[in-house]
C-alpha cells in the first residue's frame, strides 16, 4: 500500500468517482451474460428455436442466424439492465456524493488517492432496510491497483467508521456475478447472510441474484 491515502471525498473527485463506479460495474458484464448462457430457460429457447427452423425450414443457415441473433438480443437487454442500474445509483447519490452522504449523520464517503490520482472509493449509511446496521456501498477500486491492499484498507475504513459510532455490525450487497468482491469481503470477516433475486422482471427470469453480508464488529477486532 506505499503511497496510498485514503480519505474524505472532494467535490473535485466527482467525474473519476463516477467513471471508476461505471467501469467497475462493466466488468461484470460477460459474467452476467455468461450467467445467462447457463440458464436452462436459455437452453431451452434456443434449442427451440434452432430445431423448429431447421424442420420448417430445410435450412442450416437460417436457425443458426435466428439463434445467433437471439443471443445479441439476449446481451442487449444485459447491457440494457446493467446500464439502468448504474444510471439510477448515479441518480440516486452518486451524482451528489456531498448531500447524499458527507452531510448525513453516520454517513461518509472515502477515496483512495495514489500519487494524486484516486483510485479507489466506499462509502457507508445507516442501511434502510436495517438502520440499527451501517451498509457499506460504492466499494471499488481502478483495474490497475488491485491486488494491493486497498480494497481491504477501504473496508477496515468502514468498519472502524461504523465501531467508532457504536454500530454494532455492517452489512453489504453484491451481486452474485462479482465472485471477486465476494471473496475480499469473506476474507475480511463477512458473513453470507441470504441470497434473493433482484426485482426487476427480466432478472427474475433469468435468476440474477443479491447476496447480502453483514460483518459482526463484537467479532472482529
Amino acid at each position: 500500500m506505499a503511497n496510498i491515502q485514503i480519505r474524505k471525498y472532494q467535490e473535485e473527485d466527482s467525474e473519476t468517482v463516477k467513471e471508476l463506479f461505471t467501469s467497475g460495474m462493466n466488468e461484470h458484464l460477460p459474467s452476467a451474460f455468461m450467467h445467462l448462457l447457463k440458464q436452462p430457460l436459455t437452453h431451452m429457447l434456443l434449442m427451440c428455436t434452432f430445431c423448429s427452423l431447421m424442420a420448417s425450414s430445410k435450412s442450416f443457415l437460417l436457425p443458426v442466424l435466428a439463434v445467433a441473433l437471439l443471443l445479441a438480443a439476449a446481451r442487449q437487454v444485459i447491457v440494457h439492465m446493467f446500464n439502468a442500474y448504474i444510471g439510477a445509483s448515479l441518480k440516486s447519490d452518486l451524482d451528489n456524493v456531498v448531500e447524499s452522504y458527507l452531510r448525513r449523520r453516520d454517513s461518509c464517503f472515502w477515496v483512495a488517492e495514489s500519487d494524486g490520482r484516486v483510485v479507489g472509493t466506499v462509502a457507508c449509511l445507516p442501511a434502510e432496510s436495517a438502520p440499527e446496521f451501517l451498509e457499506l456501498k460504492r466499494m471499488s477500486v481502478c483495474r490497475s491497483h488491485r491486488g494491493k491492499g486497498i480494497a481491504k484498507a477501504l473496508c477496515r475504513t468502514v468498519a472502524d467508521f461504523a465501531r467508532d459510532r457504536g454500530y454494532p455490525a455492517v452489512i453489504l450487497y453484491t451481486s452474485m456475478v462479482a465472485t471477486d468482491a465476494q471473496r475480499l469481503y469473506e476474507h475480511v470477516g463477512y458473513k453470507k447472510i441470504r441470497q434473493f433475486p433482484l426485482p426487476d422482471f427480466f432478472a427474475k427470469i433469468i435468476n440474477f441474484t443479491l447476496i447480502e453480508y453483514k460483518l459482526d464488529l463484537e467479532q472482529v477486532k
